[in-house]
């Protein structure tokens, strides 16, 4: 029985939508060295490229019932890494400035040390607020236009604009959706607790 159910476990975690997931993060460095060489056309190659597969693996899982742990926690990191690295890439070559860059990933520190907070009281992490997926829409989004004026000049007289106006919009969305986290990590912690061993509520939400 035991085995039975190790191989049913290993073959969900091997399932297609996993594979484009572990495919999407396969890519990030070679995102992250287009964009540093200055390939910004082909950066954004790269990154059409994991979008599709970002699109793929949700439409399949959905349609065939193929949603599994691994899948929710890869596709977020995929994101954030891909965030990451264009904020990195963009930043080396002085095209966004470093104070940017600081903003985004000092935002991400400051909910990493509310998640620790949580834990120490024996709380899982808080529901992800729509503020949030708001905030990382706008960056998602934003980089890529900029890297669309730098890919071909012609266009950045728009795509500069719409990028900068995505990208500060995202910044002050991320760090107001960290300040109502944090509020909120305040409220969850004060709640008394009956039963230490019994599982967080943030957990089933």
């Amino acid at each position: 029985m035991t085995g039975a159910t190790g191989n049913q476990v290993s073959t969900r975690v091997w399932t297609v939508p996993n594979l484009l997931s572990m495919l999407r993060l396969l890519l990030v460095p070679v995102f992250l060295v287009l964009l540093v060489v200055g390939e910004d056309a082909w950066a954004l190659l790269v990154l059409a490229v994991a979008s599709l597969t970002d699109f793929l693996d949700g439409l399949i899982a959905r349609r065939w019932g193929l949603i599994t742990r691994l899948g929710q926690l890869l596709d977020p990191a995929a994101d954030r890494l891909y965030i990451f690295a264009a904020l990195l890439g963009l930043a080396w070559r002085e095209v966004v400035p470093w104070w940017f860059v600081v903003l985004v990933v000092g935002r991400d520190v400051f909910m990493l040390v509310l998640g620790v907070i949580l834990a120490n009281f024996g709380f899982g992490p808080l529901p992800v607020h729509q503020l949030g997926k708001a905030a990382t829409f706008c960056l998602f989004y934003a980089l890529p236009m900029i890297m669309l004026g730098q890919a071909f000049p012609d266009l950045a007289w728009w795509s500069q604009p719409v990028g900068w106006a995505f990208g500060l919009w995202g910044v002050f969305l991320y760090w107001w959706a960290g300040v109502i986290y944090a509020v909120e990590t305040a409220r969850v912690i004060r709640i008394p607790r009956a039963d230490p061993a019994s599982r967080s509520d943030t957990l089933d939400v």
